[in-house]
């Protein structure tokens, strides 16, 4: 990390304290980081004038992320009011419980003191493991809705949106969403055009508001049945190349019967239906987000050719994808 004179350091609006839990997902971190390092100086030189960033840790011990990629914190936790904002970055769940004790006390005496707490992917599970989001809404991935239901009571996770600003507590899914929740904090304090530039270097097309949909399971197949949620995993996870049901159940290790019996009980619908409108929800994502082509998104999410597409498109939502994308552009 570059570093500064006194001189411009002093000059900064924007100081962010990062704390990355074990295993944390580098993706998350990286997009996070990026969005600052971008806004904080002219072109790409990266120096940390208008914004600075710091890695804190109670050990300085390195941190392995998710990937194996290792991190080496920069500073101890100290006063967590000398930073605007502490951002806490997850990653895999089982390392939730593994918090370091001086770690959550920092962020107690962050949260005490008004310095508003930012979770980024699993980080809100730490946040609220930590006692930090009573009464708060907080943004959790789709792929970690049950996980979150399962493991936590008293807070219900947003799962349909790609980033949640609750007062002092900003939460997001992870992945490309933390780019778009820290162009949210960038734009705030160092105005729309340093988050825009930010964003427009990385390739990424405009900011996204927060209530921008999250790009995965549609909440009408949301269900607690175990077995269907495996198998609309795969599903989801096969996307631009469909599996057939009889794919999925050997890879499941039952009956076609059985997998149906299920779906009809817990979603109303078969295995069939729920893979089209999975690959339909896709596909209005792309039309939505993305300037690809209608033949390149009926491609994406698994469809024969474009008139497949259409046909299909037509029967779940009433219109046709060009259609759609004319009714979502922004006015």
């Amino acid at each position: 990390m570059l570093y500064a004179g006194d001189s411009e350091v002093g000059m900064a609006k924007l100081s962010v304290g990062f704390i990355l839990a074990r295993r944390f997902t580098l993706c998350a971190f990286a997009n996070f980081v990026d969005v600052l390092r971008l806004s904080a100086d002219e072109g790409d030189r990266s120096r940390p004038i208008l914004c600075t960033w710091r890695v804190l840790s109670p050990t300085m011990d390195p941190i392995a992320s998710s990937c194996g990629i290792v991190v080496q914190p920069e500073e101890r936790l100290g006063d967590p009011a000398r930073f605007d904002y502490l951002v806490v970055v997850g990653g895999l769940v089982d390392e939730i419980e593994n918090l370091h004790p001086d770690t959550v006390r920092f962020l107690g005496r962050a949260a005490a003191a008004g310095v508003p707490l930012v979770g980024v992917c699993t980080g809100t599970f730490i946040l609220h493991r930590a006692g930090l989001m009573q009464g708060y809404r907080a943004c959790v991935s789709w792929f970690h809705h049950d996980d979150f239901l399962e493991r936590f009571d008293g807070l219900k996770p947003v799962s349909d949106q790609i980033f949640v600003v609750d007062r002092d507590r900003l939460t997001c899914s992870g992945g490309i969403s933390s780019a778009h929740l820290a162009a949210f904090i960038v734009e705030r304090h160092l105005g729309r055009a340093r988050a825009a530039k930010s964003l427009h270097i990385m390739i990424i097309d405009e900011a996204m508001a927060a209530e921008e949909p999250q790009p995965g399971m549609p909440l009408a197949l949301a269900t607690d049945d175990a077995l269907v949620r495996k198998a609309l995993l795969l599903m989801q996870q096969s996307m631009d190349a469909p599996l057939s049901i009889g794919r999925v159940v050997t890879q499941l290790g039952v009956s076609r019967r059985k997998l149906e019996r299920h779906f009809r009980e817990a979603l109303g619908m078969t295995p069939l239906e729920a893979d089209r409108l999975i690959r339909v929800e896709q596909a209005k994502h792309l039309l939505k987000t993305t300037g690809r082509s209608s033949t390149q998104i009926a491609a994406d999410t698994g469809f024969c050719d474009l008139p497949h597409l259409i046909r299909v498109f037509r029967a779940v939502e009433g219109t046709t994808p060009d259609a759609f994308r004319r009714m979502s552009a922004p006015p």
